[in-house]
């Protein structure tokens, strides 16, 4: 693994998401990072770094709006037993991946009629790739903060799944960051993208596992966690 600890990679997790989504400076607690994040549905998100059962129903209780994630490097069965009454797990990421970007598979020669667009803008590079007829066919972007780097929102469209377009993406990013001085990159997986990340170099760090308030969830709550 490129990082000497769990933590660190999951502290280069945070700080790089904040910056590919234009998100707040995360900010320290002694659990681990509440971040700003300002949408609709996902207004802020607490990072749970050292996570145990005491620590996430404490905080659960005490987060009494609805679209404050939880995010916690367990198993989902694991945060699932620990939750208290009226939240529910999220689905999405499943584990947090890194690797040395040195070792990331170099992009492939992309299928005949699709094209790469890539730019750079306020820290994070983004590649997209399209069909002969313009349309969206896969998506990816990074962000580097130093050393270290986060790759983030990579997808395919179905339509387009099976022809090499993730590795494409991927290789792509490695490249952009490398060249801007990061040395590793962290990036949080689902199970389905799990599979392409170890395919080009990535490796498994942690279990990531996320859960939220329910949507009819109206009770009454304790005041802010301290």
């Amino acid at each position: 693994m490129p990082f000497k600890t769990t933590e660190e990679a999951v502290r280069a997790w945070v700080e790089g998401w904040a910056v590919s989504r234009g998100a707040a400076q995360p900010t320290p607690r002694p659990w681990g990072f509440t971040v700003e994040v300002g949408l609709p549905k996902e207004v802020a998100r607490h990072v749970v770094t050292a996570a145990d059962e005491p620590t996430v129903r404490k905080l659960a209780e005490n987060t009494t709006a609805r679209g404050i994630p939880l995010k916690a490097f367990v198993p989902a069965r694991t945060l699932e037993a620990w939750l208290p009454p009226g939240w529910v797990l999220l689905d999405g990421h499943a584990v947090l991946m890194a690797a040395r970007l040195s070792t990331v598979e170099a992009p492939p020669r992309l299928p005949d009629g699709y094209r790469l667009h890539r730019w750079d803008r306020a820290g994070v590079t983004r590649a997209v790739v399209r069909a002969a007829d313009g349309s969206f066919a896969a998506r990816g972007q990074i962000a580097v903060t130093g050393p270290t780097a986060v790759v983030d929102q990579v997808e395919t469209h179905p339509a387009h799944q099976r022809r090499g377009l993730g590795r494409v993406v991927m290789g792509t990013l490695a490249e952009a960051a490398t060249r801007q001085g990061a040395r590793a990159a962290v990036l949080g997986a689902t199970e389905e993208g799990r599979t392409l990340y170890e395919a080009v170099g990535w490796q498994v760090v942690a279990p990531l596992s996320a859960a939220a308030r329910e949507p009819g969830d109206h009770r009454p709550m304790p005041g802010p966690a301290r």
